[in-house]
């Protein structure tokens, strides 16, 4: 048995018997057990472009309904270059088709937004 200062701060200080290997031992379990438990949210991103195939984004939204089946998180990243920054109402356009094709196993968390050159829309799954 050990005598462990409980509380250096209480006036007067709090001391206890204690057997301070096997506390010690019960905390790391317990914070073992604490990180175990926790669930880390998986974010996939799919990648298209402006001027990508039909036959191409059927491809990508069949990956994507997998990925939300399976309870992920889904990032549509559009990738514009050069004088198709002209044209961000095609990608608009294309990520709101996506969104309505995948309707039925995911709602939008965030829309479709710019930043630089990129166009992004994160779908979660129902």
């Amino acid at each position: 048995m050990d005598l462990v200062e409980v509380s250096p701060t209480a006036e007067p200080p709090v001391c206890r018997l204690m057997d301070y290997g096997k506390w010690l031992y019960e905390q790391k379990r317990k914070e073992h057990i604490a990180h175990k438990k926790q669930h880390a949210v998986v974010l996939k991103e799919i990648r298209l472009r402006p001027k990508i195939d039909p036959h191409d984004k059927t491809i990508k939204v069949n990956h994507a309904h997998k990925f939300l089946e399976k309870g992920y998180r889904v990032q549509f990243t559009m990738l514009f270059r050069g004088r198709e920054m002209m044209h961000l109402d095609h990608g608009y356009a294309l990520m709101e088709d996506v969104s309505e094709l995948l309707q039925d196993v995911a709602k939008v968390e965030k829309e479709a937004i710019i930043r630089g050159r990129r166009m992004i829309m994160i779908l979660i799954p129902k």
